[in-house]
């Protein structure tokens, strides 16, 4: 089985990580929130590692850069609206934890990821 570039990068690993981490805490929303937070948090949770897997495949340094910024607006997108559901209560403070450390290592690293795309 091909292994493609993509899959051997960490933050790629982490970010999928935290898509199904994701997916596993929402699951006890509030069920009004199936169409709304839960929806639009999971897609933009899938989204970090989905334009990180997307850009791998661009054949400019350009184009894998642009991926990874949107990636990175992905990782903040997801920020904002965990901190909404911590605020309401949906989150408990250990999940609320968990996804912010993760995030602020993710970020991190698509920084790091996104300057060395742009040196190439």
């Amino acid at each position: 089985m091909k292994i493609y570039s993509f899959e051997k990068l960490t933050v790629w690993n982490k970010s999928k990580n935290l898509s199904i981490f994701v997916y596993k805490a929402t699951r006890s929303f509030p069920k009004e929130e199936l169409f709304g937070l839960v929806s639009q948090m999971r897609r933009c949770s899938v989204s970090i590692s989905s334009n990180i897997a997307e850009g791998s495949g661009r054949h400019t340094q350009k184009d894998k850069a642009r991926f990874t910024e949107i990636a990175y607006g992905s990782a903040l997108e997801l920020l904002n609206q965990t901190i909404i559901c911590k605020e309401l209560e949906f989150f408990s403070n250990e999940e609320y934890q968990t996804i912010r450390n993760e995030l602020e290592e993710i970020t991190l690293m698509l920084d790091a990821l996104h300057k060395s795309q742009l040196k190439q």
